[in-house]
């Protein structure tokens, strides 16, 4: 799968934090067109993002652009500056429905024609925000090849549900497993919703650490400052790494002796326990090759 511990939005309309951001090591940079970007700025960010792609694509990060919605008389404009050489997917809000994701596949063949791009090579990156896409999450997940992953909307989420986004999140738990469940069961990545409060890097490691637990395989940075806690979060640290070539070891081991499973520190180690162990080594070893690429 894509590792994409860290998306890094940075507002399309902006210059100078595009630039900014070529210094950076996100696992994905997202040029936005579409909420950090005012109506009156629409026009301008698409054309300041066309002109970034290529440098943002020569850092060797992942180019996710978000476009403007579906339902917006933004988006096919939108499609039409970014899809090119240089771009991964698109990333896109408000899908309610797999027909949503139907459609923008359909638009995203006739732009991949029209640039000279292999059909279906562009990746889709849909956005989870109404209770409306939470009902209809299995079928948006396998509606289309090209989904890579799917993220969680928790402001827009609870805008549409009418309620209030507290700090313990407890409000908006059932959608956010439910996305995480979801998006394996369809073999996708599932990424959370940001972070929004700033200069707060024990709550976001706190934040991480919940939405990791759960099944999260990344969250979306809103700031640079949340890159380093983000990547360390939703990366195998060394401790779990030794750990897990310890069960591996172990295993083994009661392998040759023909034993289906053994203990080590007092735990039980069985199948289930060494696929687990196994699966985040390989994590470790996919994060280790994509850095060094």
């Amino acid at each position: 799968m894509t590792i994409l511990r860290s998306p890094l939005f940075v507002p399309g309309n902006k210059a100078s934090m595009l630039e900014k951001a070529l210094g950076l090591d996100p696992d994905a940079f997202v040029p936005d067109m579409e909420d950090s970007v005012p109506a009156a700025e629409k026009a301008n960010a698409r054309e300041t993002v066309r002109s970034f792609l290529p440098k943002l694509a020569a850092t060797g990060r992942l180019v996710i652009p978000r476009v403007n919605a579906l339902e917006t008389h933004w988006f096919d404009a939108d499609v039409a500056a970014v899809v090119g050489p240089h771009v991964f997917g698109i990333s896109i809000g408000k899908i309610r429905t797999a027909a949503d994701i139907s459609t923008i596949s359909q638009r995203l063949a006739a732009a991949e024609d029209r640039a000279g791009l292999p059909t279906g090579q562009l990746r889709l990156l849909p956005w989870i925000e109404t209770a409306e896409a939470i009902v209809n999450l299995n079928a948006i997940c396998r509606a289309s090849e090209r989904i890579v992953a799917v993220a969680f909307g928790g402001e827009d989420f609870t805008n549409d549900m009418g309620i209030e986004r507290l700090a313990d999140e407890s409000q908006i738990a059932y959608a956010r497993q439910a996305l995480c469940i979801t998006a394996r069961a369809a073999h996708v990545l599932a990424l959370d919703t940001p972070y929004f409060k700033l200069r707060d890097p024990d709550g976001l490691r706190l934040n991480c650490t919940h939405a990791k637990s759960i099944g999260f395989k990344g969250k979306f940075a809103i700031h640079p400052e949340q890159l380093d806690a983000l990547n360390e979060c939703f990366s195998p640290s060394p401790a779990e790494i030794a750990h897990a070539e310890r069960v591996v070891a172990a295993f083994e081991e009661a392998e040759r002796r023909g034993r289906g499973s053994t203990s080590l520190d007092g735990w039980v180690i069985d199948v289930p326990v060494v696929k687990r162990a196994r699966a985040l080594l390989d994590l470790a070893r996919r994060i280790r090759e994509d850095r060094d690429r």
